[in-house]
């Protein structure tokens, strides 16, 4: 007996890309949801459901507590738009090629164009396109129904029209719906939507089928691309179809001599190698008697699971560096490529900034597309592999590590180090409870390892510690080297009524608000802000209770002494009147100093009041007359610029009275 797999069989990549993405939402340790059975496989789901994901029908009340992740088939656009009303977190694991027909039928229906969908009415993946009509829209699942439609609605026929076809949908019915299509709809617009996944899978399938007695094909019962792979092969050959291999026909499996097998996008590779090893013990214990039979088996098992392995390490020599990949070859006939997603863990590094042509990489098989010609590989996850060494390693020996803070989530942050996620709490974040996670993103970080989970290959790390005892040893040097009047540098660290706190370096001193500026300020905002950087110096130090007050305001700045430098008495200067009282009014002479002008020194006449000349915020010419540098006041007037000019007009009065 031959035992031959299909080459594309098992998962396609938007299968593959949710259920990742639920594992990756599990490993950060999220609750999930899923909106339907994120796959068509009873094992899968009773796994994720024994790790707690549930599954939800619908997003009304949507849970606050975790994530909803949309699966690979896309849902209407009121159920996304849904979403983000109720603002609920959310995983969109929509397969590409799906997200690909939303935009397509959008587009068409906004220019006016009627929809015409080729599915499975019923199946979710129609049930979202649909959802992302703006207009009128039609489903047919068959040849014959897009025939009758004609006859239902004849003036379908004339009309513009736009069709979208199921991505799994049976590729020898498209070809029949094709003929139909340009032979009555004359005005269609087609958009061969089938994932070329699909198409393969099947035509692999078929040719399969034509050479064999006996057809396996594995996978769900309520997955729509199974069943048609059933309804390919049929033709062909007897046909089952099984779920695990408990399900596998016994009898009819040691009476064929070439066994076909196949399984659909929904099928993990572990069912199909449980599969594949089941049918080769019952043909093995069959045939034992036989000649070097056993020996045939193994063999043929293993070429048959060599299409399936995705853990196989490679060496790979770089031939291209492209934005958003990479080019290797790694001495296959097919084309190696590494996502830029899966070089590194930074997710803002560039290809070109990590290798250059004729770098060698050990790569980690990730996916092979016969179809296409090529190999997914991955370089970070196998630096994770790697790096797992030296996590475990640092966490027995207390080594401190470096990382790069890739991901706030709730409850801490994750960070990356020689290629492994590191959960750091945010009790373990930073230095001080409730500090906002959100500064450490994109930052490189160091921590400790403080548990490793080696079956699980999880770890938790602590920032705080490290930087606990970074600030202890820095306190012990500051205070070895600290002086009253020495100049520092220091950070701003938080504001109070009273004054600011400035981060010394592992030890924090306080300017009080009066040491701030030489203005009256009501808070200490009105100077500086947290995270400035400030120049400062030691105004007391007190070891014994580790307190340290500080200076910020500088003599030089004190504006007594530029009055007493630049104003002398008897300076004429441009004052602005800040204040209004009974018996005067208070000007501004400079930033830090007003002067008063007596009632008696606004005018030459008596004034009732000194408002009745002068308004808050006007700018008049006064000179200074006295200055009193111990009891910081000083006296302004008007009158003394005033009276020389009146005189000078009274004497030219009299002059004139004195020509009559």
């Amino acid at each position: 007996m031959n035992i031959k797999v299909a080459e594309s069989a098992g998962f396609c990549f938007g299968v593959d890309r949710a259920i990742q993405i639920v594992y990756h939402l599990l490993d950060e340790g999220k609750k999930v949801y899923t909106l339907g059975p994120i796959i068509h496989n009873s094992q899968i789901i009773e796994e994720l459901e024994l790790r707690g994901v549930q599954i939800l029908e619908t997003v009304d009340h949507a849970p606050k507590d975790g994530t909803i992740v949309v699966r690979a088939h896309g849902v209407p656009k009121v159920t996304a738009d849904s979403i983000v009303e109720q603002q609920a977190a959310c995983a969109d694991a929509t397969c590409p090629f799906v997200t690909k027909i939303h935009e397509i039928v959008q587009d068409e229906s906004a220019k006016g164009q009627t929809i015409l969908i080729i599915g499975d009415a019923k199946h979710p993946e129609i049930i979202g396109i649909q959802g992302h009509c703006c207009g009128e829209c039609y489903i047919v699942n068959s040849a014959q129904e897009l025939q009758n439609l004609s006859q239902a609605v004849p003036a379908l026929v004339d009309k513009p029209v736009s069709v979208v076809v199921q991505t799994t949908f049976h590729v020898a019915e498209w070809e029949n719906c094709l003929k139909i299509l340009k032979r009555v709809y004359t005005n269609a617009s087609i958009f061969d939507t089938i994932c070329n996944a699909t198409e393969k899978r099947q035509s692999d399938a078929v040719e399969l089928a034509q050479k064999s007695d006996l057809m396996i094909v594995i996978g769900g019962r309520h997955s729509s691309n199974t069943a048609k792979l059933c309804d390919v092969c049929k033709p062909y050959c007897t046909t089952y179809l099984v779920e695990t291999a408990n399900e596998l026909p016994i009898a009819q499996i040691k009476a064929a001599k070439n066994v076909g097998i196949t399984a659909g996008a929904s099928t993990p590779a572990s069912i199909i190698k449980e599969v594949l090893v089941t049918m080769t013990d019952i043909k093995v214990g069959q045939d034992q008697s036989e000649e070097n039979t056993e020996l045939s088996f193994e063999e043929m098992l293993e070429e048959s699971l060599k299409s399936l392995n995705t853990d196989e390490k490679v060496r790979g020599v770089v031939v291209g560096i492209a934005p958003n990949e990479i080019q290797v070859d790694v001495g296959r006939k097919q084309a190696g490529f590494v996502p830029a997603s899966e070089l590194s863990f930074d997710p803002n590094a560039r290809p070109e900034d990590i290798v250059k042509i004729g770098d060698e990489l050990d790569l980690l098989i990730m996916r092979t597309n016969d179809q296409e010609g090529t190999i997914m590989l991955s370089k970070k996850r196998l630096d994770a592999f790697k790096g797992w060494d030296i996590v475990s390693k640092a966490e027995e020996e207390g080594t401190v590590l470096t990382g790069y803070v890739t991901d706030v989530i709730k409850g801490g942050v994750i960070a990356i180090t020689n290629g492994v996620r590191i959960f750091i709490p945010a009790s373990q974040a930073t230095e001080i409870r409730g500090q906002a996670l959100e500064t450490l993103l994109k930052q490189e970080v160091k921590f400790r390892i403080i548990e490793v989970n080696r079956s699980r290959r999880r770890a938790v790390g602590s920032i705080r510690s490290v930087l606990q005892e970074e600030k202890k040893k820095l306190a012990e040097q500051f205070w070895e080297a600290a002086e009253e009047n020495k100049e520092y540098h220091g950070i701003v660290k938080s504001l109070t009524t009273y004054g600011a706190f400035v981060d010394l370096g592992g030890v924090d001193g306080m300017i009080h608000i009066s040491e701030l500026s030489w203005d009256r300020i009501k808070h200490p905002s009105e100077v500086v802000n947290v995270g400035d950087e400030v120049t400062v110096f030691i105004k007391v130090l007190d070891r014994e209770k580790g307190k340290i007050s500080l200076g910020y305001k500088r003599d030089e700045d004190n504006p007594w002494e530029i009055l007493k430098k630049d104003y002398p008495v008897g300076t004429v200067v441009d004052v602005t009147i800040a204040g209004i009282t009974e018996f005067g009014a208070f000007a501004r002479i400079i930033p830090g100093i007003d002067g008063l002008i007596h009632i008696s020194q606004i005018a030459n006449e008596r004034i009732e009041k000194p408002q009745d000349v002068l308004t808050v915020g006007q700018v008049v010419k006064a000179k200074i007359t006295e200055i009193d540098f111990e009891k910081k006041r000083v006296s302004l007037s008007i009158k003394a610029l005033l009276e020389p000019v009146e005189q000078q007009e009274m004497t030219g009065e009299q002059s004139v009275a004195g020509e009559f």
